[in-house]
């Protein structure tokens, strides 16, 4: 099967277009297959792959809860690719991403300024519903499970096995936490996020 440029009629193999990729034609115009995902799906809360630019916004929605790739050193072709076998919608700041890769599950974030990012995705995506503070590791995104002090004990300070603060581990990279002072201010910046909302 072949796909027809707009501009010109040019006829180009349907293989060139895997995965939304788009390619200029020798007439100026964009030739692409426009892929539309069929999620997330009604009722389902989406699922995120950030671009190697959102570090941050990344860690701040693990935090909160949401489900969000992401890889330091992913190229565009890997983000896109990712977010399709994965079923992520894809957030960026790269403007040129929706013409490059016709995928219509790619969000172009309006704003440098990392806070705006969070309270732009919560609000687009109707995530303020969907929070649960600290349940998914900050590092590697996987949701936490509760683990008895007296498993990892010698691993965290003793004061916070005598207070018995509830204690969360990583499955995946085994790293530890727990609610401290740190917490209260994190928890002031989500009551300031959702109150955006």
């Amino acid at each position: 099967m072949s796909v027809r440029c707009e501009g010109c009629d040019r006829a180009y193999d349907e293989s060139r277009f895997d995965g939304g990729r788009t390619i200029w034609c020798a007439c100026g115009q964009r030739v692409g297959i426009r892929l539309v995902p069929p999620w997330p799906r009604s009722g389902d809360a989406p699922r995120f792959i950030a671009d190697a630019m959102l570090g941050r916004l990344a860690r701040w929605l693990r935090l909160l809860g949401v489900d969000c790739a992401w890889h330091p050193e992913i190229d565009d072709a890997d983000l896109v690719r990712c977010s399709l076998e994965e079923e992520r919608v894809v957030l960026t700041r790269d403007r040129a991403l929706p013409d490059e890769w016709w995928v219509s599950t790619i969000y172009v974030l309006p704003t440098d300024d990392w806070p705006e990012q969070l309270v732009d995705v919560m609000r687009h995506f109707g995530l303020a519903g969907e929070t649960r503070l600290f349940s998914r590791c900050a590092d590697c995104n996987r949701p936490l499970e509760l683990i008895a002090a007296a498993e990892v004990a010698g691993r965290v300070p003793e004061d916070v096995t005598q207070q018995g603060l509830g204690l969360h581990r990583c499955p995946a990279c085994d790293r530890l936490f727990w609610e401290g002072s740190h917490t209260d201010r994190m928890r002031a910046f989500v009551d300031a996020v959702l109150a955006e909302i």
